[in-house]
This record gives structure tokens, C-alpha cells and sequence, in this order.
């Protein structure tokens, strides 16, 4: 069998956590700044985890990160 290749667009956007889930960065945090508040802005720093319904397909993408 050969290797699987990894998408590089994909392990570019995310990570694995130390529990094998597949952690996301914040979308909206690019351009258009002014418009939006600090608040906003800090919240959008912190990032999350991949829903639960995308976790298989993402890790497809991804198999050995």
C-alpha cells in the first residue's frame, strides 16, 4: 500500500490536541478590523475544537499529524 498524502491546505488550518481531537483557529480575524470590536476581536483569538460531525473527515486529511 502506498502513503497516504497529507493535504497541506489542511495541516496548514489545524492541529491534534494531546486527546487525538483536531483543534481550529478562529475564522473573521484577517481584515475589516475597524468595524469590529476588541471584545470581538480577543474572543476570535482563542480557537476551538472541530465538531464532532467533521472530526472523521478532517482526520482523513490529516493522517499523520
Amino acid at each position: 500500500m502506498p502513503k497516504i498524502k497529507t493535504n497541506r491546505g489542511a495541516a496548514k488550518r489545524f492541529k491534534k490536541s494531546a486527546s487525538g481531537r483536531i483543534k481550529r483557529g478562529g475564522a473573521f480575524t484577517s481584515h475589516i478590523l475597524t468595524s469590529k470590536s476588541t471584545k470581538r476581536k480577543r474572543n476570535l483569538r482563542q480557537g476551538g475544537m472541530v465538531a464532532d460531525v467533521d472530526q472523521k473527515n478532517i482526520s482523513k486529511l490529516i493522517p499523520y499529524m
